[in-house]
């Protein structure tokens, strides 16, 4: 009787054992998907406006993030990097407002070296 019970006495640890081994397995694509990420992200600006603000936000939503420009607008054939620039998510979204008041919006990866170029042909939204 007394070897039965140290038996299970003894598989009491073990199974606990297993359950958090499990379930640390389980939280992996959980820790690894809210990762941080930090990258300079280049603007390129290939139109023939001056860009005045630029902002980021998720991917999925329109939680816009302070203006990074500061009082410094990239000239068309201008480039201006976003040093630092740190996200959860593989992508971050990024807008631009011309001297016109006119907004547009690209998406970049979090991966290599982000850039957007904007041209005279990226959309422009002038609230029309």
């Amino acid at each position: 009787m007394r070897s039965s019970h140290a038996s299970r006495h003894g598989r009491i640890p073990r199974l606990f054992a297993l359950c958090a081994a499990l379930c640390a397995l389980a939280a992996l694509p959980l820790i690894s998907s809210a990762r941080v990420r930090t990258a300079s992200i280049s603007i390129a600006n290939n139109s023939g406006r001056s860009i005045i603000h630029i902002y980021l936000s998720h991917t999925d939503q329109d939680d816009w993030g302070p203006n990074q420009l500061g009082e410094s607008p990239i000239a068309a054939g201008e480039t201006y990097t976003i040093p630092d620039v740190s996200w959860d998510q593989s992508q971050v979204k990024v807008v631009a407002e011309d001297g016109n008041g006119c907004f547009s919006y690209g998406v970049v990866s979090g991966s290599g070296s982000p850039t957007w170029t904007i041209t005279n042909e990226t959309a422009a939204d002038c609230g029309l």
